[in-house]
């Protein structure tokens, strides 16, 4: 996936290519800060991320085709890492705004860091692991999960 760098100088952070394929209202600059955050707060600032933002087909036809399940879904990671490139982020904005429609925009920031927590290898399926992942989610996204 490909896109226009985020705001962030070559050499001076993480690279993180944005892909805006949807028509939500999305802050792609700000996301783009909040991913690059995250990689360096997380000891890589010399990795590339594709962020990409997608509509509800689009992630739909994802959704099936990598995790064989049907529908859209918010946020899926496909995982890399070779070459400084740590993987894909795709989230699909509609869904979040489904989500929570009262504040969208966290939702949002919580998915983008959600994925790229998953590209670092975080996951969520055991209690414990869980607890680390939501704990360092809600730091990097200022979004709690109940």
């Amino acid at each position: 996936m490909s896109g226009e760098p985020g705001p962030r100088p070559e050499g001076e952070g993480p690279t993180v290519l944005v892909s805006e394929r949807q028509s939500e209202r999305v802050d792609t600059d700000a996301l783009a800060r909040l991913a690059a955050d995250v990689l360096t707060a997380e000891g890589r600032a010399d990795a590339e991320l594709s962020l990409s933002f997608v509509d509800e087909d689009e992630m739909a036809d994802l959704h099936v085709r990598y995790m064989g399940e049907p529908g859209p879904t918010d946020v899926l990671s496909f995982p890399l890492d070779e070459d400084g490139l740590v993987g894909d982020v795709v989230v699909c904005p509609a869904v979040a705004v489904g989500a929570n429609p009262d504040h969208p925009e966290q939702e949002i920031r919580l998915l983008v860091v959600h994925g790229i927590l998953h590209l670092l290898g975080y996951d969520h399926e055991e209690e414990d692991e869980r607890a680390a992942m939501w704990e360092r989610q809600a730091g990097y996204s200022g979004v709690t999960i109940p």
